[in-house]
């Protein structure tokens, strides 16, 4: 079993940055791919960025690119999403989960995922 615990969230306007963290424990988490999705009301949950366990693989959704980014620490059994020039479009409970070894883009192949943190950006 994996257990994660996602924090960081909060209210703030757009243009701001954020970083959430996850920490995650449990079996040999190093050897944990992770995922950071998100999903906004009414709407279905979204592939936001991944992380191989290496940290060698990141894949990102095409809304964030060039904003957020992805990061682990092996050490501390974390892994981050600095969210920067956040959108009111951004604005979602953001979860992450885990799957073994490989990163992936699709929310079913995740094993193991966390309660969620909130992020509201306003105009």
């Amino acid at each position: 079993q994996v257990q994660l615990v996602e924090s960081g969230g909060g209210l703030l306007q757009a243009g701001g940055s954020l970083r959430l963290s996850c920490a995650a424990s449990g079996r040999t988490v190093r050897s944990y791919a992770m995922g950071w999705f998100r999903q906004a009301p009414g709407k279905e949950r979204e592939f936001v960025a991944a992380i191989n366990w290496s940290g060698v693989t990141i894949y990102y959704a095409d809304s964030v690119k060039g904003r957020f980014t992805i990061s682990r620490d092996n050490t501390k059994s974390t892994v981050y999403l600095q969210m920067n020039s956040l959108k009111p479009e951004d604005t979602a409970v953001y979860y992450c989960a885990a799957r073994s070894y490989v990163a992936s883009m699709g929310a079913p192949e995740y094993d193991y995922w966390g309660q969620g943190t909130q992020v509201t950006v306003s105009s």
